[in-house]
């Protein structure tokens, strides 16, 4: 466990030195591959150090950090080549990281909390410091109240509940509490986080106005964070959850069928990529929320599908904005006749969208529609409209970006990079393998 936090925090040194594009992509991917040997296959607490440690769910988190920054890099070469102060984001970056990789490894619901909350901070810089719109300040601004609101409550919750129970580590947490108010004040941050209909606006707001490296984190990795806590917490609410859980169920499926239909109507890639993600983590929501083992289980491999399908459109949606500076899907046509390999790129990531095999999101959808019917077979009804939906919204996103007739005022175009294709080759391929070896994704609750 230290020996990763030490190899992090000797990357700040490396922020502030002139060091070249690759070096930098060599030494993150030498750190996933090193952390990635780490895996005991055990699903027990493994690698404790004072109040750090991993469990199977914290450390598929940690690898999926790790492996979503890495490739963030690797998607940022035009701040590089610009020189936008490139040094300031690897700066950034790595203290994003730092937080995230603590967040996930805290074995402390307090600590946890505050690691929690400072992955806000490096998130906002991110999005205000490189993003391309004036209205990044305004989606900033969203960002970080709406995640604030929640948070006092929470902060209030924890320590009434060391109070009563005199302690905060998740190993000991297990006394049951049988309190409506404890349960919203402490799992709306969640809700927000996730986003869960109702509570999920700043989310597009954030994504179209963030740098490509901005909405890889906000997808891959900070919607996670969500689904962590609440998969972490529901273990003391089990009464609770039993009798209120029904309003947040559904909530999420009838929200994820409405927003499967706003996908259809958008016009913006990025903004139809971010409501996608609303519908997706609505499943996640719904699946935790039936506290069934099929449940949490589908939950976990539906995180980690989602982290890198949606980290992956968003590399595609930001390739085709550096080409024609418009991320609208009126003006992103017919991009077959430019760049056919990238079109296959864009059929590949609209397949795992919809859950098509061999994808991880099928494995997840499967489990998730398992534990849901099971709970009640009413939600059949939205989840396949959902299922339908995703298909729908899946192949429009793909037809109308890449036939038809080009745009008109496009004067100049270069084809794909080699490392453009590398860096979507390395979202697909643990997408569509790791459905081989499912066997470790299955949480031992």
């Amino acid at each position: 466990m230290m020996k990763l936090l030490l190899m992090l925090l000797f990357l700040i040194p490396l922020s502030f030195m002139k060091s070249s594009f690759w070096l930098n992509q060599y030494i993150y991917f030498f750190i996933v591959f090193m952390f990635g040997l780490m895996f005991s296959f055990n699903y027990l607490y493994m690698y404790i150090s004072y109040f750090l440690g991993y469990d199977l769910l914290s450390f598929m988190m940690v690898l999926l950090s790790l492996w979503i920054c890495s490739l963030m890099l690797l998607a940022s070469e035009s701040i590089y080549s610009k020189n936008y102060y490139y040094n300031m984001f690897l700066l950034v970056m790595i203290i994003l990281l730092l937080s995230l990789v603590m967040t996930f490894s805290s074995l402390n619901l307090f600590v946890f909390y505050l690691f929690f909350e400072l992955s806000l901070i490096p998130t906002l810089m991110l999005i205000i410091g490189w993003g391309y719109q004036p209205e990044r300040l305004q989606a900033g601004i969203y960002l970080l109240f709406y995640t604030l609101f929640a948070s006092l409550p929470m902060m209030i919750s924890i320590f009434y509940y060391y109070e009563k129970f005199h302690t905060l580590d998740f190993f000991f947490m297990h006394y049951d509490v049988n309190s409506v108010l404890l349960y919203i004040c402490m799992n709306t941050v969640f809700f927000i986080k996730m986003p869960m209909y109702f509570v999920h606006l700043w989310l597009p707001k954030a994504h179209v106005e963030a740098p490509v490296a901005g909405s890889m984190i906000l997808a891959g990795v900070m919607l996670k964070l969500g689904g962590y806590g609440l998969m972490r917490l529901m273990g003391i609410f089990l009464s609770v959850g039993s009798q209120i859980n029904f309003i947040f169920i559904t909530i999420s499926m009838v929200g994820g069928f409405y927003v499967s239909l706003i996908c259809l109507r958008q016009i913006d890639i990025k903004s139809l990529i971010a409501y996608s993600s609303v519908a997706h983590m609505g499943m996640v929501l719904s699946g935790i929320m039936t506290l069934s083992y099929w449940g949490m289980s589908g939950a976990l491999v539906m995180m980690i599908a989602h982290g890198l399908c949606s980290s992956g459109l968003f590399c595609l949606a930001n390739i085709s904005y550096e080409r024609l500076h418009s991320r609208s899907i009126y003006l992103n046509k017919g991009l077959i006749n430019l760049m056919p390999i990238m079109t296959m790129w864009w059929f590949l990531f609209s397949c795992c969208n919809m859950a098509a095999p061999p994808s991880l999101n099928l494995l997840g959808e499967i489990m998730l529609i398992n534990s849901l019917v099971s709970w009640s077979s009413w939600t059949m009804v939205f989840l396949s409209l959902m299922s339908f939906f995703s298909a729908a919204y899946s192949l429009f996103l793909y037809s109308y970006s890449q036939h038809g007739k080009m745009f008109s005022g496009l004067y100049s175009f270069s084809s794909g990079f080699v490392r453009e294709y590398l860096l979507l080759l390395l979202h697909w391929l643990p997408l569509n393998f790791l459905i081989l070896k499912s066997e470790f994704l299955v949480l031992w609750l």
